[in-house]
């Protein structure tokens, strides 16, 4: 079942021990805005597809970071969050790959399923056609099949 969180309050959410980000409700605005991006559009054709993967997520966390704690700069300072400390913040892996995990692919976990098959009518087999053929299927098998030599 899909629930709808109809307040679109911003959360908090942990990408690595003592580090949290506070972001927007990822929404579909938030999404198209971001595909738009110009970084996101800049990105070369021949790009792979982890290239786009790191210019995507840093334009989603541009727009959707509002908060953090837990981050500063290198003397061990605070620093609030900015389109360079952003994109920093995403250069370290272990942080990228939380962000992906609790934020992004949250949001694309729809969009998954619904490019998924459709399940089949009546079970795992209704629709499936024989791969084997059978001279007359109402007519038993006259012996067993043959099994492989061990040598």
């Amino acid at each position: 079942m899909l629930t709808l969180d109809l307040t679109n309050a911003p959360r908090w959410h942990d990408l690595a021990p003592g580090v949290r980000v506070q972001l927007r409700p990822l929404t579909t605005a938030l999404m198209v805005a971001t595909r738009s991006d110009p970084a996101v559009e800049a990105v070369p054709d021949e790009a792979s597809d982890e290239e786009r993967a790191v210019a995507f997520a840093k334009a989603l966390a541009r727009r959707a970071v509002l908060a953090w704690e837990g981050i500063g700069d290198a003397d061990g300072k605070p620093i609030d969050p900015s389109p360079d400390s952003i994109d920093a913040l995403l250069d370290v892996w272990p942080i990228f790959e939380a962000f992906q995990l609790t934020y992004v692919s949250k949001g694309l976990l729809l969009e998954q399923e619904k490019n998924a098959s459709a399940l089949s009518p009546n079970g795992p087999s209704a629709g499936a056609t024989a791969t084997a053929r059978v001279a007359n299927p109402a007519e038993p098998a006259r012996k067993p099949a043959r099994t492989a030599r061990r040598g």
